[in-house]
């Protein structure tokens, strides 16, 4: 794709600029940087119980670029749900993907409803320059990030560069992807088949946010429980090792420690619950298996989610699910995924800045290497444990890099006109198909994670200036 093909991706990267030009005329504004960390020790976007690393600059699109990220997004979304069913249907599709025979069972489990994956975020390289995009990774129910988006946005909506900015270009508009995540939660319990029969409410259910304890934000799920008692609807973190299936009132239900619960938003990853096994994990299986309650997501959004998903997006045997164009969707945007094995080629993959290697079950960027953060002689032993615990490879995408400005309170003697040059990843949220926001992350290092110096960054959508 030329540069020339994508004015609307271009257009936003010049509001950022613009952006951090009003920010270096403010000496580098640094009274609302320090601000916002004000702001948002206030609020549930922390990190061990202080402010998380954000950048002051934002990602700002057109509506023209934001229509262009919903179409890549639901593009995807069409495919991950084409994927999902066929892995239920057919066989050739779950060999594909090559998971364990107990969690490929569990995968097919039904959910009670006919949605395949109600709550998804893919994540994509963009380069905002010319258009072009690649896939990083897809990320289903335990999609994260959602606090950080809207918070960080409202610590930068309250600068005095935000306000000099909007005075050029009118109001902005926001992604409230907390309140669209509770939505399509709801709306997911309302098409259950159990929704208003056996004493589950056909409105405001109790909700449980289920998840290992070590593992979930609780600021963010915090955060839901506030927006869902908005709604008049109880919600609450629900520890899985505490689940249990019970007799009660209305006959067999499933418990956490506090009550029944009539939906469960499984936030705890599959894998995880392998690694993990508990008296509450197999709580949640038999309550799937047997209606005791909605699981929203159930199990069979795991395929998708899966490091080897990219994989068998070029396997044959899912060719006839896909269309010509959502076929050439994935060659162009799709990095080349291959599972590793004791019988693979290494050779073919000594190139090590060309590729990346990630765990089959991996989440949280968790045993991510990239061949870029390594020598050479590390690379080949990268590679080496790689096809012994049968990783998959992935050619690394090429990630676009422009300038920010840190958020909050800066080092003592630091100049607060020093714009650093950062590497962008953009999650791209589905809810119940639809596209309804970003989730931008920022890093300098190959692999973008939370102990690789990320930083959150808000976004805004504007649309242009004003006469």
């Amino acid at each position: 794709m030329s540069a020339s093909e994508c004015p609307a991706t271009r257009a936003g990267l010049a509001l950022e600029d613009e952006f951090n030009a009003l920010c270096a005329g403010l000496g580098g504004d640094v009274e609302s940087r320090s601000a916002g960390d004000d702001y948002l020790a206030t609020t549930h976007a922390l990190y061990h119980g202080q402010p998380l690393s954000w950048a002051f600059t934002p990602k700002i699109f057109t509506p023209e670029g934001a229509a262009y990220l919903k179409g890549i997004a639901e593009t995807m979304g069409r495919i991950m749900a084409k994927v999902t069913r066929g892995f239920r249907e057919r066989e050739e599709v779950r060999a594909a993907f090559n998971l364990p025979k107990p969690v490929e069972e569990l995968c097919l489990i039904p959910t009670g409803y006919d949605l395949e994956i109600p709550l998804a975020r893919v994540d994509i390289f963009l380069n905002e320059r010319t258009g072009e995009f690649w896939f990083c990774e897809l990320n289903t129910d335990g999609s994260a990030g959602m606090t950080s988006a809207v918070e960080v946005s409202e610590a930068i909506s309250r600068s005095a560069t935000w306000d000099a900015f909007t005075r050029r270009h009118g109001k902005a508009e926001t992604f409230d992807v907390v309140r669209a995540c509770a939505r399509a939660i709801l709306a997911t319990y309302s098409d259950w088949e159990g929704c208003g029969t056996g004493g589950h409410p056909a409105e405001r259910p109790v909700i449980g946010v289920v998840d290992y304890g070590e593992s979930i934000s609780a600021d963010e799920v915090a955060h839901f429980v506030e927006i869902f008692r908005e709604m008049g609807v109880t919600c609450r973190f629900s520890e899985i090792r505490e689940l249990r299936v019970r007799e009660g009132a209305r006959g067999l239900e499933i418990a956490d420690a506090k009550g029944p619960l009539d939906v469960v938003w499984r936030r705890a990853v599959l894998s995880e619950m392998l690694e993990k096994p508990c008296e509450g994990s197999e709580a949640l299986v038999r309550a799937q298996a047997e209606r005791l309650a909605c699981v929203v997501g159930g199990f069979r959004t795991w395929p998708c989610a899966t490091k080897t998903v990219f994989a068998a997006l070029r396997n044959p045997a899912l060719r006839d699910l896909l269309t010509g164009a959502e076929r050439r969707f994935v060659e162009d945007h799709v990095p080349y995924t291959e599972i590793l094995g004791p019988e693979s080629d290494l050779s073919r993959f000594v190139e090590k800045d060309a590729w990346i290697v990630k765990p089959q079950d991996g989440y949280n960027a968790m045993g991510v290497v990239a061949g870029l953060d390594e020598t050479p002689k590390a690379w080949q032993e990268v590679l080496l444990r790689a096809a012994e615990t049968r990783c998959v490879i992935q050619r690394y995408a090429p990630q676009f890099r422009s300038p920010v400005y840190l958020g909050g309170k800066l080092p003592q003697g630091e100049d607060p006109l020093i714009c650093r040059e950062e590497s962008m990843m953009e999650g791209l949220f589905l809810f119940r198909g639809e596209f309804a926001g970003v989730f931008t992350r920022c890093g300098r290092e190959a692999t973008i994670g939370e102990w690789t110096d990320r930083l959150n960054m808000g976004c805004f959508v504007v649309g242009g200036e004003r006469a």
